[in-house]
């Protein structure tokens, strides 16, 4: 394809005043006459020119897709490990509220057992004063001994056993509603 001599000249001024050269698939069609050694120069430069932006932007464009690629590559990394994380917290927390469970487990087993044996040894000591009581006023009465202050005495000391046995359990039971987990 020939161009116009006009549009040779202001081709040739564009790339001698501001620099700026034809670039792309039209430097294939454009031919220069034969004698026409300035613009045969002119589009061997263009030529050049293109070829070497090509260059550049190919090389560009290739680290561009190169650094895609790594990032592509660097978000499913951080995917996979952001799901392990995920994963490995779920499971932390399972464990903690397993270790919570089995603490709590633990300490109302041993509650239940301090309870036990406190409330076993309050029984044992209120039924045995209360059997020793009765057998001296029993033993008393079956000898014909006067009994008026051994039978009072055997009132009181029924009634306060009774006070007493009733508050253990009251206070145990206070302490047992106390400690529940009211969640």
């Amino acid at each position: 394809m020939e161009i116009t001599q006009q549009t040779r000249k202001a081709l040739l001024t564009l790339a001698q005043k501001k620099k700026v050269y034809l670039e792309g698939n039209i430097l294939k069609v454009l031919k220069a006459e034969a004698e026409d050694q300035p613009f045969k120069e002119y589009l061997a430069t263009c030529k050049a020119k293109d070829s070497t932006a090509r260059k550049k932007r190919l090389e560009v464009t290739k680290k561009v897709q190169s650094q895609n690629k790594e990032l592509e590559e660097a978000a499913t990394k951080n995917k996979e490990l952001l799901a392990k994380l995920k994963e490995a917290l779920g499971e932390a927390e399972r464990l903690k509220d397993e270790a919570l469970e089995d603490l709590d487990t633990l300490q109302k087993r041993t509650q239940f057992e301090l309870i036990g044996l406190i409330v076993k040894v309050a029984l044992i000591i209120i039924i045995g004063v209360g059997v020793l009581s009765t057998s001296m006023y029993l033993t008393a009465l079956l000898m014909n001994k006067d009994t008026t202050l051994l039978g009072n005495a055997w009132s009181n000391l029924i009634g306060i056993l009774l006070t007493n046995s009733f508050s253990i359990i009251g206070t145990i039971m206070g302490v047992k509603y106390a400690t529940e987990n009211k969640d």
